[in-house]
C-alpha cells in the first residue's frame, strides 16, 4: 500500500524536473515567475517522460485572452506511430483569468517577454515555470560574466588554502 504524501511537505520534493532553460538566465533578467499547467496529448507526455524536450527558443504569447507556448520542441514519440503529434505545435498554457490579466497583460504593455524557465512534473502533471523577463544588453551580460569569474576565483583561493 502506497503512502500518502504529507500535506506540509515541501513542494520541491514532489517536483521531477524534465528540462530547464539555461540560456534564459544569461539572455534575460527574470522579474517574476509563475507556475502554470500545459495542455498536452498522450504522445507528448510519453516524450516528456523520456526527457526529450527543448525550451531553447520558446516563448509565450497572449492570444485572445489565452496564453500559448510557442516554439517548444517536443520530439515525436517513436512508438506512437500514426497517433503522433507535430513537434513544434503551439501549446495552450493553463492560467486563471486573473493571472492572465496581471501577468501576460503586463508583458504586452511594458515590452517584457514571457519565457519558459523550467518544465517539470508535479503530482503527475506537467507544469511550466513561466518567467516575466526583460532582455539583457551586451554590457549587462559582460558584467554578469565578470561577477561569475570573480566568484570562481575566490572559491579557488579558499579551496587552495584549506
Amino acid at each position: 500500500m502506497a503512502k500518502k504524501p504529507k500535506k506540509n511537505a515541501p513542494a520541491a520534493a514532489n517536483d521531477r524536473p524534465i528540462c530547464q532553460n539555461r540560456k534564459a538566465s544569461h539572455n534575460y533578467v527574470v522579474l517574476d515567475s509563475l507556475e502554470c499547467g500545459i495542455v498536452l496529448v498522450g504522445s507528448e507526455v510519453k516524450s516528456l517522460r523520456n526527457g526529450k524536450v527543448s525550451l531553447e527558443e520558446s516563448y509565450a504569447r497572449l492570444k485572445e485572452n489565452e496564453v500559448w507556448l510557442i516554439g517548444c520542441d517536443i520530439p515525436e514519440y517513436v512508438q506512437a506511430n500514426r497517433f503522433n503529434h507535430p513537434p513544434k505545435r503551439p501549446r495552450k498554457l493553463l492560467l486563471h483569468r486573473r493571472e492572465v490579466k496581471r501577468f501576460a497583460a503586463l508583458a504586452a504593455q511594458k515590452g517584457l517577454t514571457l519565457i519558459p524557465l523550467k518544465l517539470y512534473f508535479k503530482a503527475g502533471r506537467a507544469k511550466v515555470l513561466l518567467g516575466l523577463c526583460k532582455g539583457k544588453q551586451l554590457h549587462d551580460k559582460r558584467q554578469a560574466m565578470k561577477k561569475a569569474e570573480a566568484r570562481r576565483d575566490i572559491q579557488r583561493q579558499i579551496y587552495r588554502r584549506r
